[in-house]
């Protein structure tokens, strides 16, 4: 008898894994860039974060709309399916299992390694910090390739773990700023006016973009959830309202600790040394204690997703070898042969983020990208065929889940692809020829095996 995947997690675990996959490096992680490309200017950098926040709600709204009529196995690639057809639902889950899973799964191990070594005082450039982010990631797939129930519970306590530095930082940091005037002062002033706005503001969007991804990912445990249908858009709607307050109170936080100008030169150091200009730095250190461990718990949530990619396509009976890939762990209960076709992915995406990204000369020439952004803008991409469908198709829902927050999703998703373009330029052309290559792969099986039918 075929083993399957089991309902185990309740809306607690859901909303925890919303929050907890996307709050985790990406508000430590973007700030220090958001900063930089808006010069300084904390007004342009709030409205970057309330766009980025805008754009992910409104698509969580209209994903949540569809997770009260479907419920199968993997959560977007479902809706892609009953919305476009089985082949573009494969061809969009053998690119979150290949390129979007993996990409954003290694460059959180980076990071958690990143701040583990700023916590240590180690150099966070060499390959030190390189073999740590690669121990992280074989941990995180340990984890979750042996027992599923541990992942979950370490998720649901690394979420609370993790909004405890931000809300401290968020409030105490803006009393504290208020009070001795850092705050205003760090309103008001600019380290370097920009010239362009509107590409300050871009920029800006399209890093936010990475700290407000994951959410998504949480509709991977569809099979795996209680009472789907309920929980899910209940999970999605209040985690990812939770995340932008959190973020701008955040943001707004670190304004009371730290000039603007040492926040933009040390990066994760100055997220440090506003810490421990907050709380001591006792308190600090304490409270960056929880920011790695905040990144680890990103990283496992991630793994999760990572460890189910070629399950999903595999019990559709579609992608390389099904029959091996949809096996369930009797024990377990965990898909064993896909989890480790994730690990193996994220370990080339991890190679490849070094030599693109670390390293002085680049090892791909201009084929070289940030893979923490563009697969992310990609996969908006790759909404908006789901959202006019749904707009076509849905007739018997009302006006505002039908028309209104699905246009407003769409146009959410073309601003961030423009933006992407408008500050990436011909990189994008280079990136999107790799990412052909990938699809043309995935179009090979699925020629092979068919797109099943639900």
């Amino acid at each position: 008898m075929e083993t399957k995947l089991k309902e185990k997690y309740g809306l607690p675990m859901a909303i925890a894994m919303v929050i907890g996959i996307v709050i985790g490096s990406g508000i430590f992680f973007k700030a220090e860039k958001i900063l930089k490309a808006t010069g300084g200017d904390q007004w342009l950098g709030v409205l970057a974060w309330i766009i980025g926040g805008a754009i992910m709600i409104v698509c969580a709204y209209t994903f949540a709309t569809m997770a009260t009529r479907y419920s199968y196995v993997n959560g977007l690639v479902d809706y892609a399916e009953v919305t476009l057809g089985g082949k573009y639902a494969y061809l969009l889950g053998w690119f979150m299992t290949t390129i979007y899973y993996p990409t954003l799964t290694s460059v959180l191990a980076w990071v958690s390694a990143r701040f583990f070594c700023v916590l240590l005082g180690w150099d966070i450039t060499g390959g030190s910090c390189l073999a740590i982010a690669a121990f992280f990631l074989c941990t995180s797939y340990a984890v979750n390739a042996l027992s599923p129930v541990l992942a979950g519970k370490f998720q649901v306590t690394a979420t609370v773990i993790k909004v405890i530095p931000l809300i401290l930082m968020g409030v105490v940091g803006l009393i504290v700023g208020l009070s001795n005037g850092m705050t205003v002062d760090n309103f008001a002033n600019a380290v370097t006016p920009v010239t362009n706005t509107g590409k300050a503001l871009f920029t800006a969007v399209v890093a936010t973009a990475f700290a407000y991804e994951g959410w998504i990912i949480a509709t991977s445990i569809n099979a795996e959830l209680k009472d789907a249908k309920k929980n899910l858009p209940k999970a999605l709607l209040i985690g990812t309202f939770a995340v932008v307050v959190i973020y701008i109170l955040y943001y707004v936080g670190l304004a009371g600790g730290v000039t603007n100008k040492v926040m933009m030169d040390g990066g994760q150091a100055g997220a440090k040394l506003a810490f421990e200009t907050i709380f001591s730095k006792v308190g600090g250190t304490l409270l960056f204690v929880f920011i790695v461990i905040s990144c680890l718990g990103t990283l496992n949530g991630l793994m999760l997703g990572c460890t189910r990619g070629m399950y999903s396509l595999a019990v559709r009976g579609e992608g390389p070898k099904p029959e091996m890939f949809k096996q369930v762990d009797p024990v377990t209960n965990m898909p064993t042969n896909s989890s480790i076709l994730g690990l193996f992915f994220c370990g080339l995406w991890l190679m490849f983020f070094y030599g693109a990204n670390l390293v002085e000369v680049p090892w791909f020439g201009k084929f070289s990208f940030d893979t923490s952004e563009l697969p992310i803008v990609t996969l908006y991409a790759a909404y908006i065929p789901i959202f006019i469908a749904l707009m076509v198709k849905e007739k018997d829902l009302g006006v505002f889940k039908r028309i209104i927050m699905p246009f407003l999703a769409i146009c959410g998703c073309v601003f961030m692809a423009y933006a992407t373009y408008y500050v990436y330029g011909k990189t994008v052309l280079y990136y999107l020829i790799i990412f052909a290559a990938f699809m043309v792969v995935g179009a090979f099986f699925m020629k092979k095996n068919g797109a099943a039918k639900l």
